[in-house]
């Protein structure tokens, strides 16, 4: 048995919370704006209903209103400003390093983002496979679909992964499908198909799973 461990990206891996996600929402309010026609009070609206909803504002819009997702993802996700709106972490990339097998990521987020953000933060050479949205025909998380064919990417077990994520319906599906969950959340609630919570990825040294 050789043990995976899956990463997700975005408040994963990294705080995108704090510069990138407020700039990526906004960014998603104008495209429903330019392209849905509607106003901003209401194009936020839409944009939050379908992340409750789906996981991803991206899936909603191509499942109701016909979006190339290709394209969302372009249009949503430049960010000239990149370099400076990333937080590094000097412990993370060793701490990666320390666990035993192989290491992937596996993100909602398009692939030239995720590539320009795990360089940005000198890890990006640890990871044997980056998994975008993507290469699951865009199949974003919580989506079983999008873990199986993320699965049949890195030839893995679901019984020889463990999953790192922040966002808990991920979890769920990653638990569902017999994987070993770690909830990445400063909050201090476990759901029951959580395996571990830790307050920062910098902590798995501290788990046995």
């Amino acid at each position: 048995m050789t043990r995976t461990w899956i990463f997700d990206l975005d408040d994963t891996l990294h705080d995108a919370s704090a510069h990138i996600f407020p700039v990526m929402n906004q960014a998603m309010t104008q495209y429903i704006m330019d392209h849905l026609h509607l106003n901003e009070e209401d194009a936020h609206a839409l944009r939050r209903h379908y992340w409750r909803i789906y996981g991803a504002t991206m899936r909603g819009l191509t499942r109701h209103h016909g979006i190339k997702p290709a394209h969302f993802l372009h249009v949503t996700h430049q960010f000239p400003d990149l370099e400076q709106m990333v937080i590094r972490s000097q412990r993370l990339r060793h701490c990666i390093q320390r666990l035993p097998g192989r290491k992937v990521v596996f993100t909602n987020a398009p692939m030239r983002y995720a590539l320009r953000v795990l360089k940005l933060m000198g890890i990006d050479g640890l990871f044997d496979q980056v998994c975008s949205v993507e290469s699951t025909r865009f199949h974003p998380k919580p989506s079983f679909r999008g873990f199986r064919a993320m699965l049949r990417r890195i030839k893995a077990r679901p019984a020889d992964c463990v999953m790192m994520e922040d966002n808990a319906q991920a979890l769920m599906t990653a638990k569902r499908l017999g994987m070993k969950t770690v909830l990445i959340s400063r909050r201090l609630c476990k759901p029951s198909f959580v395996d571990a919570r830790l307050r920062s990825v910098l902590k798995l040294n501290r788990i046995k799973l």
